[in-house]
């Protein structure tokens, strides 16, 4: 017995000087090319070249290539890299990559490790099956991939393989842009431009670049992987298209911040690690409001690094999940009656010298600086609210909009109290002349006191300012945050010249002209500002005297891209030429019906193969029940509860059986239609609706139906079983 205990000893010791944790610090980024590392590996010339291209948007020759290229691979084959990639967005949703291997044969039975700045710099990868849009033939495959240099190359390690992923831009053999990273780099641009011109005209000193940081917050469901794979609807859609709401949902409110399972807490735990060791600031986690909900949150990159940085983490949280027995739901509304998940993006404008400028400085010129950027922003909301509205339009986002837990499809702006405030006083004019003292008596260089903490939150808000940033809400959980990031900077943009335009019409004095001009722009755009409840039908009726748009499904929604408005704005911004905007509309409209006839496909599946026959069998046995117990105590017995339920479940199947059939003929009709704007809004008016009757009916029968029966996993299971 002695020596047994002395051996757990040892065993204990064993285990805890094997399991010595690092400090996160200690392995932070280093499976990622980062600046440290091409400082320790490049020469000074080529590293010099190299910053100068990351800081300033600029190329770099043929011979630094070669170089960056040589010590790239070396430190990738170091870390145990076999292949390299071109990592690129296409407009699939997810993201794409074709593995070279870095041998070169030298001879017969010989080869040896190479990668050329040719290789690093463009690739070449088939973009005849990626959606175009109409932008070009199926059978005209050529496209490219081109390096993105502000955006460092990584380590990406799948089981026992492991590769070198180079971020890149996709375009066409013609040039167009056929991913997302292209549209936002070039917003990005136009942003800069403006801003500078802005900050210039402002009198700003020393300011050589301006760009918007992300701070994307992303929520997702984690359920057992066993239950995920007996239903298909999860399996092929990501969102259970039946199910009855269980007994208990999220009511009680025990699980928003609540003490994380072991379980998760392991998960995130891993999930995290894989983060870290590719730079990918992950802050936060925590339990969200619904069961098995939980978030993620990273502190604020600038724009295209967040969004690269987004992919990675739900392409980690997917990848960890399969070896904690978990499955991940990135779905906007994997289940009905709970809610949903959403992606807030925290959207907010920096300059090179680490000053936010949506954020309240301490003297009257920053407090006027931050006037117009934040003008700036309203205003480019307001008159695009329904571009905005566009940008997060999507069939899985169109079942989380306007619940309970997400803002609505109205697109409005939260400020706050105080901010509201002061932008009615300016408006009034309760001050008529813009100098230092009565700026500081109307209360503006008290801004800086409009913190993060004395801004309150609006969470039915989908564009509310938290203090020094504004965060749009409405983004989807399973959406790239790219084209909403790059919608924003591009009406930002338009925006700050129009106001630029104004201000350099007028003339005198900065701060007079800038406080007259601001005034009358506060009357036009306040429409667009509410600081109530976005949930309620009072609003909606407000809303619509105040002539904002409130498209609630994406058919509707989507047609804000082709109007002449957005084609113009877009094409002067050399964000999307008219060509390339009306492709991603087509595109996304395609992505739309898709969706809906993958889950029309997958709901007759379920009636036919699953729903029908478990419950004909039931129908059987209770059936038999019935005759049985007749045939043992007589014809005089009562029965009617059970002949009720056996009444309900005969008419049910019946009802499920034919709804089923009605919308398979729906869908056949709306293949007759070519255009595809049509197409989606019938799928959408016709079809949609039709399923959710459909649903109703076999939710209906899943209460009446033996749990033993029921042929897949009931919500309660799902989400309280983990």
């Amino acid at each position: 017995m002695k020596n047994t205990k002395l051996m757990i000893a040892a065993e204990r010791k064993y285990v805890v000087e094997k399991e010595k944790f690092v400090p996160v610090s200690e392995y932070y980024g280093e499976d990622t090319f980062s600046n440290k590392i091409m400082k320790e590996k490049l020469p000074k010339e080529a590293y010099k070249k190299m910053m100068e291209a990351i800081n300033e948007a600029k190329t770099i020759d043929s011979a630094t290539a070669d170089i960056v290229a040589c010590a790239m691979k070396e430190w990738a084959l170091e870390k145990g890299a076999t292949h390299f990639a071109h990592w690129f967005q296409p407009m699939t949703g997810t993201t794409a990559e074709k593995h070279d291997a870095f041998i070169e044969p030298t001879g017969v039975g010989e080869v040896m490790e190479k990668f050329s700045g040719k290789q690093l710099v463009q690739g070449e990868p088939d973009a005849s099956s990626f959606p175009s849009g109409g932008i070009r033939a199926t059978f005209e495959a050529r496209g490219y991939t081109a390096w993105d240099m502000s955006s460092p190359a990584f380590i990406r390690r799948n089981g026992i393989s492991t590769t070198l992923c180079i971020p890149t831009a996709f375009i066409s053999f013609t040039g167009e842009a056929l991913d997302k990273k292209t549209p936002l780099l070039r917003s990005t641009k136009a942003l800069n431009k403006s801003a500078l011109n802005m900050l210039k005209l402002l009198g700003a000193k020393n300011v050589k670049k301006v760009f918007a940081n992300l701070g994307p917050e992303q929520e997702y469901f984690l359920i057992d992987r066993d239950h995920f794979f007996k239903r298909q609807d999860l399996v092929l859609g990501g969102r259970a298209i039946v199910g009855a709401p269980p007994a208990k949902g999220q009511e009680l409110e025990d699980q928003y911040f609540g003490s994380i399972k072991e379980r998760i807490s392991s998960y995130m735990h891993d999930v995290e690690e894989e983060l870290f060791k590719l730079a990918v600031p992950a802050k936060t986690r925590h339990n969200e409001v619904a069961p098995c909900q939980f978030e993620i949150a990273p502190v604020y990159e600038e724009a295209n690094l967040a969004v690269d940085h987004n992919h990675i983490v739900m392409d980690t949280l997917k990848a960890v999940s399969k070896k904690h027995h978990l499955a991940l739901l990135l779905h906007e509304k994997p289940f009905a009656g709970i809610n949903g998940s959403g992606k807030h993006v925290n959207w907010s404008l920096a300059d090179n010298n680490g000053n936010n400028l949506l954020n309240p400085g301490k003297t009257p010129h920053d407090n006027i600086q931050f006037l117009v950027f934040l003008i700036a922003v309203i205003r480019a909301v307001y008159k695009n609210a329904d571009i905005l509205r566009a940008s997060v339009a999507t069939y899985a986002n169109d079942h989380r909009l306007g619940a309970n837990e997400a803002p609505p499809a109205i697109i409005s702006i939260f400020l706050g109290d105080q901010l509201t405030g002061i932008l009615s006083n300016i408006e009034k004019g309760i001050v008529s002349k813009a100098t230092n003292a009565e700026i500081i008596d109307l209360g503006i260089s008290s801004l800086p006191l409009v913190s993060k903490d004395n801004t309150d939150r609006n969470r039915t808000s989908p564009f509310a300012f938290t203090g020094n940033k504004f965060e749009f809400r409405a983004v989807g959980s399973s959406q790239s945050i790219s084209f909403p990031a790059t919608v924003i900077n591009t009406i930002v943009a338009e925006s700050l010249d129009y106001l630029a335009e104004k201000i350099k019409a007028k003339g005198g004095n900065i701060n007079q002209t800038v406080f007259e001009i601001l005034k009358k722009e506060i009357k036009e755009i306040k429409p667009i500002l509410f600081n109530g409840d976005n949930y309620t039908k009072e609003w909606e009726m407000e809303a619509e005297k105040r002539g904002l748009p409130n498209y609630k499904t994406t058919p509707v929604a989507l047609k804000a891209l082709v109007t002449d408005k957005a084609l113009n704005l877009f094409e002067k911004y050399q964000v999307l030429s008219k060509v390339e905007l009306k492709s991603r509309h087509l595109i996304y409209l395609e992505k739309y019906i898709k969706d809906l006839e993958i889950e029309v496909k997958c709901l007759n599946n379920i009636c036919m193969n699953q729903v029908i026959p478990a419950a004909t069998i039931y129908q059987k046995t209770l059936a038999g029940a019935v005759n049985k117990t007749k045939d043992a105590l007589g014809s005089s017995v009562v029965l009617s509860s059970q002949v009720e339920i056996l009444k309900k479940i005969v008419d049910l199947i019946n009802k499920i059986y034919n709804a089923n059939k009605e919308i398979l003929a729906k869908v056949d009709a709306v293949h007759s239609v070519h255009d595809e704007q049509r197409k989606a809004e019938m799928l959408c008016s016709k079809v949609k609706t039709a399923m959710n009757e459909l649903r109703n009916y076999i939710d209906e029968l899943e209460s009446l139906m033996d749990d033993e029966v029921w042929p897949m996993p009931k919500f309660w299971e799902m989400l309280f079983i983990n």
